[in-house]
C-alpha cells in the first residue's frame, strides 16, 4: 500500500524533485549527494494498529513500506524504526525474524533493479522490480522487493541512511532506551575482584569506595594488583589496574612500557595461584629495523614472569614468547619499528609463531563464507544456484561434481582454517602452563586482536571457573573490555569523535555483489542496478565473532565441560552485534569510564542474568549435559580433534534453519527435559493438593476430637444430673411422698399425712411449653405440680408447705411467696423450684416490692 502522504513524505518528495535524472536512478551514492541534498533529521511517525505490542522501550516507528520478503516470497510491511528494520508478516501479523534485523547489525544495504525484457507487442516502457538488499553481520543476506512508482523504496533507503550509521555515539538507541531495568553496576568492580580472585584471595572482595579511593591494590607471593594505570596516563588502551610480578616497582612499569607498540606492556591476564605459572600478553616491542633495539626494564619485566618452580624442583620456569603473526610480516613490521623479540636477550625464553592472519585477511574470509551460504541455502535471496531452496537434498545438488565444487567453495573461503589456526595456538598455550608449568608471553602487533582471541581462549581451556556462565562473563570483561579490543572499529559502531566506520552508501553502477539475484527466467539485471561496494574502513573485522565460534567449537568438542549453550552464545553475539546494550561501545574502558556509557546505557549481563531467572535451570542459555566433575581442570585437545565444522545455530540459521536444528541431541534433550519439566509440574500440584488433604484431615482429626471432648463432658453433667435427680426423688420420698410417672408422662405424688384421713395428692402433667416441644427429643423435662384437695396454703404442718419451704428458695420465712401466682415445678432436671407467670409479673406495679413479704 502507499505511503500516508503527510508532511515528511512531502519533504522526501521535494528533495527528490531536486536531484537529477542520473541521480533518480536508484542510489544518489555518495556523501556529497547527501550532504547537497540535506535530509531532515529523522521524525518519528504515529504506530500502526498492532505495533505497538512488538516495539522495546523508546522505540519508535521512521518509516514504513510495503513490500516481498524475496528469501521467503512473504508480504508484509517493513518498518523502520530508531532500533531495528522490521518485518511484519500480512498473513499472520507477526514478526518475521529473517526479515527483522537491528540497525547496529547491517553491515551494508543497497538499492537495486532488475529489468525484465518485453515482449515484442508491449509497450516500449520496460518493467523493473526494485529491490532493497540488506547485508548483516549475523551471516544473513535479505532482499525486500517493492511496487515500482509507490516512493516506498525511496522511504525505506533514506531512513536507513539516516539511522542505520549514526554520526555521533549519542545517536544510538541504546542512549535513548536508557539503562532501564538493566542497570549496570561499575565493571572496574568486577575486574578487581577477578585480580583478586586470581590471586588466591577469593575472600576479599572490592567495592566502589575501594576503587574510587584507590586502596584496591593487594599481592600474594608472586603478583600484585598496581593503580599504576588509574588514570590512563600510561597507556590508554589498557585498564586502570593491572596485575605485575610483585618483584617490579611502578617506576620501572612506566619505563618498560616505552618498548611496546602504543604502551601495551606486558602484563599478567591469568594466573596459576598453586604454582605461579602465568599467562601474560603484550603487544609487539618495538625493535626497529634492524631488530638490535633492547630495553633493559621490559626485559626485566619480562623475566619476572619466570618465578621459581614449586615443588621442589629448583631452578626457574621456561617462558615461551608466542608470536600470533606470521614470521614474515613480524619481520616486516620491522619496517615501521616492530618486530619479535630474540630469545638472546630474554632469559630462558623461546619464541614461536602461530602465523594467524589479520584483521583483513578474516574480513574477506567471512564475506565468502557469507555468499556461501547464501547460495545455496533454502532460505537464500538468491534462488539461481541453490539446489536445497527447490527441495534437493544436498548442497552440490547431487551430483560428485557439484558437490565437490561445493566443498571446494567452502574451503576457499578459509574460515574454518583461520578457526583451527586460533584454535590450535590456544591449545598449543594451554599445553605449555598445565603440563610445563611455564609461562607464555603472548603479543601479535598491538596486542588487542588475535592476542586477545588466544589468551582468552587458552584461559578458556586452563580455568574451569571460565566456563561457567559468570566466569564467561568475567573473562569476556578481562580480556576483551578491559584490555581494549576496539569494538567500536572491529563491529563498525560510531566512536567518540564520530569518525567510525561508514557504512556504504552506494550508487548504481556496479555489478551485484556476490550471488545473482533470484531472477524468473528470461530476466536479466539492469545495467544501472544498484549494488554494493566495498568497505570504505579497513579496520572492520568479525574478530570477536571468529573468538566465539572457536568457543562454539570447544563446546562441541566437550559438551560436558560448559555450563552454557550454544543457543547461550547466539544470543550473546547478537545482542553486542544489535549495540542494544552499552557494554561493548566504544574502543576501550577509558573511553566507556570518561562518558560514563555504564550509567548511561542498559547492562547486556544483567539482561541476560534476568532472561535465565525467568527460566530457571531449564532456561535455553543452560547446557543440559554440563557436569563439572568431569572436567574440573585444564581442557587438553589433541590436535585430531581440532578439526572445526560449521557453527550450524549460528552459521546455517538464516540460509537453511532445518539444517541448524535437525538432528541436534541438545535440542531433542531439551524437549525432553521440558516434558519433565511440565510432569514435574504437575507432580508439584499434585503433592500440594496431597499436602492440603492431610492437612484438612488434620484439622478434621482435631474437631473430632474436640467434639468427643464435648460429648464426654455432656455425659459426666448427664451422669451427675441423675444423680441429683435420684438425691432430689428420695429427699421427696423422705418426706413421706410417693413419686409416680406414667406413660404419657403425667406425674403424681401422693403425700400421706399423719394430721389427715385423706391422703393428699399432687398431680402434675407437662408444660405448655413442653407440649410445644413435643416432637423434639425430652431428656430433661419441668414439671408443673399442683394440690388436688382444696387445701390452705397456711395449715400449719402441711407437707406440701413443707415441700415448698424446704426446696423452694424463694419462700418467706412468714410462709408467703416472692414471685406472685408461682407454681411449683422441677425446672429441668436438677432444681426443684417454679416456673414464672410472666403475665403476673407484668401486672406488678413499680412500687410494689419484688422480694419484700406483703
Amino acid at each position: 500500500m502507499a505511503m500516508p502522504r503527510n508532511r515528511r513524505t512531502t519533504s522526501l518528495r521535494d528533495s527528490d524533485s531536486r536531484l537529477g535524472d542520473s541521480d533518480k536512478i536508484e542510489g544518489a551514492g555518495s556523501w556529497d549527494a547527501i550532504e547537497w541534498t540535506k535530509i531532515d533529521q529523522p521524525v518519528s511517525r504515529p504506530v500502526p494498529h498492532g505495533l505497538s505490542d512488538f516495539l522495546y522501550e523508546a522505540e519508535e516507528v521512521l518509516a514504513e513500506g510495503y513490500g516481498v520478503l524475496v528469501n521467503t516470497d512473504e508480504a508484509g510491511t517493513l518498518f523502520v524504526t530508531s532500533f531495528r528494520l522490521l518485518f511484519l508478516s500480512e498473513g499472520s501479523r507477526d514478526i518475521i525474524a529473517l526479515g527483522t534485523i537491528p540497525l547496529a547489525t547491517i553491515e551494508k544495504f543497497n538499492k537495486i533493479i532488475i529489468k525484465q525484457p518485453s515482449g515484442p507487442r508491449q509497450s516500449e516502457k520496460t518493467p523493473t522490480r526494485r529491490l532493497l538488499q540488506v547485508i548483516g553481520k549475523d551471516m544473513r543476506i535479505i532482499i525486500f522487493s517493492f511496487r515500482p512508482r509507490t516512493k516506498q523504496r525511496r522511504a525505506v533507503f533514506e531512513a536507513l541512511l539516516r539511522c542505520a550509521r549514526p554520526v555521533r555515539l549519542w545517536d544510538m538507541y541504546t542512549f535513548s532506551s536508557g539503562p532501564s531495568r538493566f542497570s549496570n553496576s561499575s565493571p572496574r568492580v568486577r575486574l578487581v575482584n577477578e585480580y583478586l580472585r586470581l590471586l588466591g584471595m577469593e575472600s576479599h572482595h572490592s567495592d566502589i569506595s575501594t576503587i574510587e579511593d584507590g586502596s584496591f591494590e593487594a599481592s600474594n607471593d608472586w603478583w600484585r594488583i598496581s593503580d599504576v594505570n588509574a588514570n590512563y596516563d600510561m597507556c590508554a588502551t589498557y585498564p586502570f589496574s593491572l596485575l605485575i610480578p610483585k618483584s617490579i616497582r611502578d617506576e620501572d612499569v612506566l619505563q618498560a612500557c616505552k618498548f611496546r607498540a602504543r604502551c601495551r606492556l606486558p602484563a599478567i591476564s591469568w594466573c596459576d595461584a598453586r604454582t605461579g605459572a602465568v599467562l601474560a600478553r603484550s603487544s609487539q616491542p618495538l625493535v626497529g629495523l634492524m631488530m638490535n633495539m633492547r630495553s633493559n626494564a621490559d626485559e626485566n619485566l619480562v623475566g619476572a614472569l619466570c618465578t621459581q618452580l614449586s615443588g621442589g624442583k629448583g631452578g626457574r620456569r621456561k617462558l615461551y614468547i608466542a608470536d600470533a603473526r606470521p614470521r614474515k610480516n613480524a619481520l616486516a613490521n620491522g619496517a615501521m619499528g616492530g618486530g619479535s623479540e630474540s630469545s638472546s636477550n630474554y632469559f630462558q625464553s623461546e619464541i614461536v609463531f602461530f602465523g594467524i592472519d589479520n584483521i583483513h585477511a578474516m574480513r574477506e574470509s567471512l564475506v565468502r563464507l557469507r555468499d556461501y551460504l547464501d547460495t545455496h541455502g533454502t532460505k537464500s535471496s538468491d534462488g539461481m544456484s541453490s539446489f536445497l531452496r527447490h527441495g534437493g537434498w544436498t548442497w552440490g545438488g547431487g551430483n560428485l561434481s557439484s558437490m565437490s565444487a561445493s566443498v571446494s567453495t567452502l574451503g576457499d573461503s578459509g574460515w574454518l582454517i583461520h578457526i583451527q589456526n586460533v584454535l590450535a595456538g590456544s591449545a598449543w598455550i594451554a599445553a605449555r602452563v598445565a603440563m610445563e608449568s611455564a609461562s607464555v608471553l603472548v603479543h601479535c602487533s598491538d596486542g588487542w586482536d588475535r592476542t586477545t582471541q588466544l589468551v582468552a581462549l587458552a584461559s578458556l581451556l586452563l580455568d574451569p571457573y571460565y566456563r561457567t556462565i559468570k566466569g564467561f562473563q568475567a573473562l569476556v570483561e578481562k580480556d576483551w573490555l578491559a584490555f581494549g579490543h576496539p569494538f567500536s572499529d572491529r563491529a563498525g559502531m560510531p566512536n567518540l569523535t564520530g569518525s567510525g566506520l561508514d557504512l556504504p552508501r552506494q550508487s548504481s553502477s556496479s555489478n551485484f555483489p556476490s550471488s545473482p539475484i533470484r531472477q524468473a527466467p528470461g530476466t536479466f539485471p539492469s545495467q544501472s542496478s544498484a549494488s554494493s561496494q566495498t568497505q570504505t574502513s579497513n579496520n572492520y573485522s568479525p574478530i570477536f565473532l571468529q573468538w566465539i565460534d572457536c568457543v562454539s567449537q570447544l563446546l562441541r568438542m566437550y559438551p560436558f565441560a560448559f555450563e552454557f549453550s550454544s543457543a547461550f552464545l547466539v544470543h550473546f553475539l547478537d545482542c553486542m552485534l544489535s549495540c542494544r546494550f552499552g557494554n561493548f561501545l566504544c574502543n576501550s574502558e577509558k573511553e566507556r569510564e570518561q562518558y560514563g556509557v555504564s550509567e548511561a546505557c542498559g547492562c547486556l549481563w544483567m539482561y541476560l542474568d534476568d532472561l535465565r531467572a525467568s527460566g530457571g535451570r531449564s532456561h535455553v542459555h543452560y547446557n543440559l549435559f554440563y557436569d563439572p566433575s568431569k572436567h574440573d581442570g585444564p581442557l587438553l585437545p589433541p590436535a585430531a580433534a581440532l578439526a572445526p565444522t560449521l557453527w550450524p545455530q549460528f552459521h546455517l540459521r538464516w540460509s537453511c534453519p532445518s539444517e541448524a536444528q535437525s538432528g541436534e541431541v541438545e535440542a531433542q534433550c531439551r524437549i525432553m527435559m521440558e516434558q519433565i519439566s511440565e510432569l514435574q509440574k504437575a507432580k508439584d500440584v499434585a503433592e500440594r493438593k496431597a499436602r492440603e488433604m492431610i492437612s484438612t484431615m488434620e484439622a478434621i482429626k482435631v474437631e473430632i476430637r474436640t467434639e468427643k471432648q464435648t460429648s464426654s463432658s455432656a455425659m459426666n453433667l448427664a451422669r451427675k444430673a441423675n444423680r441429683e435427680n435420684e438425691i432430689i426423688k428420695r429427699a421427696i420420698q423422705s418426706l413421706g411422698c410417693r413419686i409416680q410417672v406414667s406413660g404419657n408422662d403425667d406425674c403424681t405424688i401422693d403425700i400421706e399425712s399423719n394430721l389427715g384421713d385423706l391422703p393428699q395428692r399432687i398431680t402434675s402433667s407437662p408444660s405448655t411449653r413442653d407440649s410445644a416441644d413435643s416432637n423434639e427429643e425430652k431428656t430433661n423435662m419441668s414439671i408443673s405440680v399442683t394440690l388436688t384437695p382444696d387445701s390452705n396454703d397456711d395449715i400449719p404442718g402441711n407437707p406440701i408447705l413443707r415441700v415448698c419451704e424446704s426446696l423452694c428458695p424463694l419462700r418467706t420465712r412468714e410462709g408467703g411467696c416472692k414471685w406472685p401466682d408461682a407454681g411449683c415445678a422441677q425446672l429441668e432436671s436438677q432444681f426443684v423450684g417454679l416456673r414464672a407467670n410472666y403475665d403476673a409479673f407484668d401486672r406488678l406495679s413499680i412500687y410494689d416490692g419484688y422480694f419484700q413479704p406483703e
